[in-house]
């Protein structure tokens, strides 16, 4: 079966994910047979042992060989470093069965002493094997991310940009290669999906094109990085840590501008030098909602999800699935959970000016999405209340630069939104503590 880029069974993937835990057996077995062999030198029934483990080594490395190969034809992973990977395997398992094959010879002294030299050539085999193993893991730029960018230059390790001072270059292909990079690109395409560079960006992947410019809900990419916690198809996946809301804002905004490659501004957008976020609070316990809880994240209407396992980390409110309907008699029950959330996504909901009393109650919000709402800002002064709120997201609704001038009374607000707004001319200082720098 040739790697084809397209999913394929859910059995294949879930056997296929045991390859990365079993792929360290046959590691070790391989690195143990040499000290085996030198120790025997010294011991004789050390090298009756280095045989044995010899032989368990191929068959672990046989077995390893197979649930990779269904864990990349399963998910549709393709790319050149799976390829390398694949192939390294490959040789490395015919590299143990003719060590198996001439270990006896060599052992006995009769015939040619190849074997040394074929496990020479194993070792060399197994650590390009693993690093390229390494890189489907970590991501190709796992040991370069942090390389002063001097440095990067001088090693060509940086990549070419269409304009590197573009907003695109410096902020949106930053937050894809940290997070996205790592399964969609040179190496390693899930989906056929490359999001390296911004030819490849834009090409989209099997599922088609993820970034429709001047439509963000229509673009794929926007879809899976709001996606729940839990969802099969959520960005970045493998257990991987969600983007930050912020970030989340200005890819959004970024495609609601068009999506250049070349622009070196987003109207309604400034990301001061040095972004800050605040330290999480530990929230309240609470075990007594929780069937309640689990009641929501099973029937149709807006939810509560734990950020975490751990309840001090909080909640969050997530309305996506009916952000229509939802408005702010239904926004006012969840007032009883209020010390408990610390994120609520009301993007694109019915939510007027009136709900600002309920939000005045979330002492423990961090983050708001309010983007695409009927507000007008008349009580958003009510949210000063609110003193952990680092992220306020007001794009696209009718604020005005009077009514987020309050604003700047709030210490730790850092990130405010004020896209295709008729406050979207507000300067950072209008709607930022002075000390804290801001967005806007």
């Amino acid at each position: 079966m040739k790697l084809d880029g397209k999913p394929h069974a859910d059995w294949q993937q879930f056997v296929g994910r045991f390859h990365p835990a079993a792929v360290h057996a046959p590691i070790g077995l391989i690195l143990l047979v040499p000290i085996l062999e030198i120790a025997g030198a010294f011991r004789p029934a050390l090298r009756e042992a280095a045989a044995f483990v010899l032989a368990l080594a191929s068959v672990a490395c046989v077995g390893s060989l197979m649930l990779g190969y269904l864990l990349a034809y399963g998910s549709g992973t393709t790319g050149a470093t799976v390829t390398r990977h694949m192939w390294g395997g490959t040789g490395l398992a015919i590299g143990l069965f003719l060590c198996v094959l001439s270990r006896p010879m060599w052992s006995m002294g009769s015939g040619p002493r190849i074997y040394p030299v074929l496990l020479g050539w194993v070792m060399l085999a197994l650590l390009w094997t693993a690093h390229h193993g390494g890189s489907l893991t970590h991501g190709t730029g796992y040991l370069t991310e942090y390389m002063p960018a001097t440095l990067r230059r001088l090693m060509a390790f940086a990549p070419a940009m269409p304009n590197p001072d573009s907003f695109y270059t410096q902020h949106i292909h930053p937050i894809l290669d940290s997070n996205c990079v790592a399964c969609h690109g040179a190496g390693k395409s899930e989906s056929g999906l490359r999001l390296d560079s911004y030819e490849s960006l834009m090409k989209g992947g099997k599922d088609g094109p993820v970034i429709v410019p001047r439509n963000a809900d229509r673009s794929l990419l926007i879809e899976r990085v709001t996606l729940p916690a839990g969802n099969p198809h959520v960005m970045p996946a493998e257990g991987r840590p969600p983007l930050k809301s912020n970030e989340v804002a200005w890819i959004r905004l970024w495609i609601l501008a068009g999506a250049s490659a070349t622009e070196k501004n987003v109207a309604g957008v400034v990301i001061p030098a040095t972004p800050k976020d605040i330290p999480p609070e530990p929230v309240g316990d609470y075990s007594k909602f929780a069937d309640e809880i689990m009641t929501m994240r099973s029937s149709q209407g807006a939810k509560l999800l734990p950020v975490s396992s751990k309840p001090s980390d909080g909640l969050i409110l997530n309305t996506v699935d009916v952000a229509p309907g939802f408005g702010d008699a239904q926004l006012a029950p969840f007032s009883k959970y209020a010390p408990y959330i610390v994120e609520a996504d009301l993007a694109r909901t019915a939510i007027t000016d009136a709900s600002f009393d309920t939000l005045a109650r979330f002492t423990h919000l961090r983050a708001l999405h309010l983007e695409g709402t009927a507000v007008t800002g008349n009580g958003l002064a009510k949210l000063t209340a609110l003193s952990r709120l680092n992220y306020l997201n007001l794009s696209e609704t009718r604020v005005t630069t009077v009514s987020v001038t309050g604003l700047k009374s709030m210490p730790n607000l850092h990130y405010v939104y004020l896209f295709n707004t008729p406050a979207q001319s507000a300067s950072a200082q209008d709607t930022t503590n002075a000390n804290g720098g801001g967005e806007r």
